[in-house]
């Protein structure tokens, strides 16, 4: 199935917010857009575009469980994250 324009553009603002300051966090978030991102419901895809909202550092924490989000959506998303990028 085609990518309507809107959901082209979706993904590419998505795309264009993976990308950090962190190169850990470019690869592991344009990973997961590539290969997890379509197969998660419109409520996970939300919970994924809040968590880019956050700092490098706190999402990176997260990542790497030196810390927990305390949004349950937020934890299911960096557990789905973490599973696409093999940690």
């Amino acid at each position: 199935m085609t990518p309507t324009v809107d959901q082209a553009e979706e993904m590419r603002r998505l795309r264009w917010q993976c990308r950090r300051g962190m190169l850990e966090l470019d690869l592991l978030l344009i990973q997961f857009l590539e290969k997890g991102y379509n197969r998660m419901s419109g409520k996970g895809k939300s919970a994924f575009s809040r968590l880019l909202g956050y700092q490098d550092q706190v999402i990176y924490d997260w990542l790497t469980r030196q810390a927990v989000p305390a949004d349950p959506e937020l934890r299911e998303t960096v557990r789905k994250i973490r599973e696409v990028g093999g940690s």
